[in-house]
């Protein structure tokens, strides 16, 4: 098994390529060991000193590190996590796995609401997924979009800038309703 690796805008996050599926729908963010219960990649990963976060995605999985640790001294025992997984053929997420950012919306917002998840699904989502990251969809309130960003995402200096100067612009060219974009917390 090889595993490619490439570097995120986000120094602290490293996406791992391993050339086969990780997740078959969907995205996983698991942000401290605890959370990765149901996940034995995950749990793998996090044991490995250092790491701070865990991202899913169909493809990759995208890890972030503790500031003070080099990617020299971790990145070997994370591919060796990530080759053991993938031997045991144990399954990234046992149980059902939520799909990130599809919940129901309905009101008078719903056109919409509908009209930002499907920018977000063709335009957005693939081009953050490229970084090793996500974008989740959790609200539309007077003309505000809120988004999560997940994986190298979340945390990296250009952030802000994604939002603003790319989703918002995007959105608002698309979606004359859309006055702003903002982000939350999980």
């Amino acid at each position: 098994m090889f595993i490619q690796t490439e570097s995120t805008p986000n120094p602290a996050t490293l996406k791992f390529l391993p050339g086969q599926t990780v997740l078959d729908m969907g995205t996983a963010d698991f942000t401290n060991p605890g959370a990765a219960a149901t996940s034995p990649l995950a749990g793998r990963i996090f044991a490995v000193e250092g790491v701070t976060g865990v991202f899913l995605g169909n493809d990759f999985v995208t890890v972030t590190k503790a500031e003070a640790v080099l990617w020299d001294h971790l990145k070997p025992a994370i591919l060796g996590a990530i080759m053991e997984h993938f031997q045991s053929g144990a399954p990234a997420i046992e149980g059902e796995q939520a799909v990130s950012g599809h919940a129901a919306h309905d009101g008078p917002d719903a056109a919409i609401v509908t009209q930002i998840k499907e920018l977000l699904d063709t335009r957005v989502r693939p081009a953050v997924a490229q970084d090793g990251g996500d974008i989740t969809f959790h609200g539309f309130d007077r003309g505000i979009v809120y988004l999560h960003m997940q994986g190298a995402c979340a945390g990296c200096p250009s952030s802000t800038l994604t939002l603003k100067m790319g989703i918002e612009n995007l959105l608002r060219h698309y979606i004359p309703e859309v006055i702003e974009v903002r982000p939350v917390a999980a």
